[in-house]
């Protein structure tokens, strides 16, 4: 099956619909899909929930989603640094699910897993905690945390094969890897295009079976 689309609009057609559940990989603005959130930008899908650690800064990344009011929910772990998202948070305009975030990051691996739930020691007796079930373990309280599993996820790499496998680099390694994992169709930026065999095996971050579509977008 062919997974090379020669650009970001070729890749998302047909996946794209409003109300849907998107996963952005990155970490602040590090291995960011800005190019695939460009092309969701462009195609105008609405009522979106998006999960990323952040979303980006003013005008940059998720930022540009949140500018045209794309965007109806959030489930992040931090919101410094954009203006924009504040604002339509504290103005009511927009959802947030706020979660540690190793919380967070455990969401979604487990997600990609297809483990539903889990119990965590991170939250309890705060505000995450509040209508969610907590039981104690060996004398100790856990707050019950629910998989994600997103419509799709998109994703930034370093380098991949025409199959998919991918590698990640530093930062970019923090949400990408278990992100695409974590969602029905999975569409990755790849800053090198290589040829199937170029890559090391053992160097793979995420196996092409996770893969549907890419796209190359050189640096």
């Amino acid at each position: 099956m062919k997974k090379v689309y020669p650009d970001a609009t070729a890749a998302l057609a047909g996946v794209l619909k409003d109300g849907m559940m998107i996963m952005c990989g990155g970490f602040g603005l590090c291995g960011i899909p800005d190019a695939l959130i460009d092309a969701i930008r462009a195609s105008g899908v609405k009522n979106l929930t998006v999960v990323s650690n952040n979303a980006g800064i003013d005008g940059v990344g998720l930022g540009k989603l949140l500018d045209t009011r794309q965007v109806a929910k959030m489930i992040s772990s931090y919101v410094g640094e954009n203006k924009e998202f504040a604002r339509q948070y504290l103005g009511g305009e927009l959802a947030i699910e706020f979660n540690p975030q190793g919380t967070l990051a455990e969401r979604i691996r487990a997600g990609g897993a297809g483990i539903p739930a889990f119990y965590t020691k991170t939250g309890v007796g705060t505000l995450i905690a509040e209508g969610k079930d907590v039981r104690a373990f060996d004398g100790e309280d856990y707050v019950l945390e629910r998989g994600l599993f997103a419509d799709l996820a998109i994703v930034h790499a370093w380098k991949g094969d025409t199959e998919g496998n991918l590698i990640y680099r530093k930062t970019a390694r923090n949400f990408n890897p278990m992100m695409a994992t974590a969602a029905k169709v999975t569409v990755a930026q790849v800053e090198h295009l290589v040829q199937p065999g170029e890559i090391d095996g053992d160097a793979i971050h995420t196996p092409g079976i996770f893969i549907k579509r890419m796209i190359h977008v050189a640096v």
